[in-house]
């Protein structure tokens, strides 16, 4: 049988994607791309913006009609929220909630035990599912020992989010926090490593969040460090209240990726505090601060909500002014959705999408600017490179740094560079791309 994973939204969903076909693959089935034709195809849905919701629903009704006799299992925060839209989109779709993911962990070997893992049909799938339905689901259970795309290892470690945001819905989808405890990270990570992997991608819906008896995410990470040897570790997400000095000083050891991500969302006072966020304009210069003292030229990226109900001009103003002020090295801007069940879906003065749309262009414009800036900047300096598509005799190939630069890796005779290998590098900027040349030892 022919399996296809297709994945939207967030890196957890990436991380329990990778984990459930790991599971498919061990258990003898074949994993194909998401653009080739497959018997099975699994949709792994985001309920972040209606955008990613109607992206869902296309692909799946695309896999129905291009594979009329394929099944299609439906997962995910939006499968989570709203079940019933799915049913109408294919004859072979099957929905399976965000809470019951899991499940999916255990269908492979129910499918082979039945004898009908070479072309299970509708009525095998759902018997299977039933079967792996019983006794109590874990959030946790998702530990790729492998990860069939990705050269970097994906841990989970929490899930959840004890925020109450007033546009977040996927609060209402992955519930209170949760934490996978501390023992069974160092654990995990400690298998990652002597698997081979070199970068460890650190994992959660707030990982500012996560809490393992009087352990913190500050602690895991010391733990993290004195439990593994040489890989080095990528943090997810971090909420802006989280970044102060107690909680950061272990983030400037060298295996701690200078890479953050921070959902800023905006730099006017009134729209956080509409927001429901737990901090001003003044805690995010702060926090940028701090991340920059503790590591040289770091990439941090914001992500920001454009026309919010209230977001008027001189609103809007204050956001750009901070972000020209505080130049991060990428934006993620995205026009305010609206999201069924969330505080914010009933908030009066709504901007107009024309505006909405007119500040989104010019956000992105922004971005492309601070981007440039960055790579300007790591012209010509040395940095370490994980390599993700091994270069060959006639190819080159592609790599990641520690600062979230994606670079080209020249191929050439007796390249010998592997895939999840890390290298130094001097970093050229070719055009608009930068080109990885090793370092020449002496």
């Amino acid at each position: 049988m022919r399996v296809a994973f297709y994945t939207l939204g967030c890196k957890l969903n990436q991380c329990e994607s990778e984990a459930l076909a790991s599971s498919f693959g061990s258990q003898g089935f074949f994993l194909v791309s998401p653009s080739e034709p497959a018997d099975l195809y699994v949709v792994n849905t985001c309920t972040v913006t209606s955008k990613s919701e109607q992206k869902a629903r296309r692909m799946i009704r695309k896999y129905s009609r291009e594979n009329p006799e394929s099944l299609v299992i439906v997962t995910g925060c939006y499968a989570q929220m709203d079940p019933e839209v799915f049913q109408s989109l294919g004859p072979g779709v099957i929905v399976v909630s965000g809470d019951q993911k899991d499940r999916l962990l255990r269908l492979p070997v129910y499918l082979n035990e039945s004898g009908c893992a070479a072309a299970a049909g509708m009525d095998e799938v759902r018997r299977a599912l039933g079967m792996v339905g019983e006794g109590e689901t874990d959030r946790f259970s998702f530990d790729a020992p492998s990860f069939s795309s990705h050269s970097r290892a994906y841990l989970k470690i929490q899930d959840g989010c004890d925020n109450r945001c007033s546009y977040c819905r996927v609060t209402l989808a992955r519930g209170d926090s949760v934490s996978l405890a501390l023992d069974e990270v160092l654990h995990r990570a400690v298998r990652l490593e002597e698997a081979g992997f070199d970068e460890i991608i650190l994992t959660g819906i707030n990982l500012s969040q996560y809490a393992s008896g009087e352990k913190g995410l500050s602690g895991l990470v010391g733990e993290l460090l004195s439990a593994t040897r040489r890989t080095r570790f990528r943090l997810s997400s971090l909420e802006p209240d989280y970044l102060i000095p107690e909680n950061t000083d272990v983030f400037a050891d060298p295996r701690v990726c200078p890479h953050f991500h921070i959902p800023v969302q905006s730099g006017d006072d009134g729209i956080l505090r509409r927001m429901a966020r737990r901090y001003d304009s003044a805690r995010v210069r702060e926090a940028f601060d701090l991340l920059r003292s503790l590591k040289a030229d770091p990439f941090i990226a914001a992500d920001i909500i454009v026309g919010f109900p209230g977001e008027t001009d001189a609103a809007f103003q204050s956001t750009r002014k901070l972000l020209e002020e505080l130049r991060p090295a990428a934006l993620h801007v995205f026009p305010f959705s609206a999201r069924p069940g969330t505080a914010a879906a009933a908030f009066a003065e709504h901007v107009p999408e024309r505006i909405t749309g007119i500040r989104t262009a010019d956000l992105r414009t922004i971005s492309e600017t601070l981007h440039a800036e960055y790579l300007q900047r790591w012209n010509g300096r040395s940095e370490e490179v994980l390599v993700e598509v091994s270069p060959t005799d006639t190819r080159e190939g592609r790599g990641i740094t520690g600062n979230y630069l994606r670079v080209r890796i020249p191929g050439g005779k007796g390249t010998v560079y592997r895939k999840g290998s890390r290298y130094p590098a001097f970093l050229e900027l070719r055009g608009s791309d930068l080109t990885a040349v090793p370092e020449i030892s002496s």
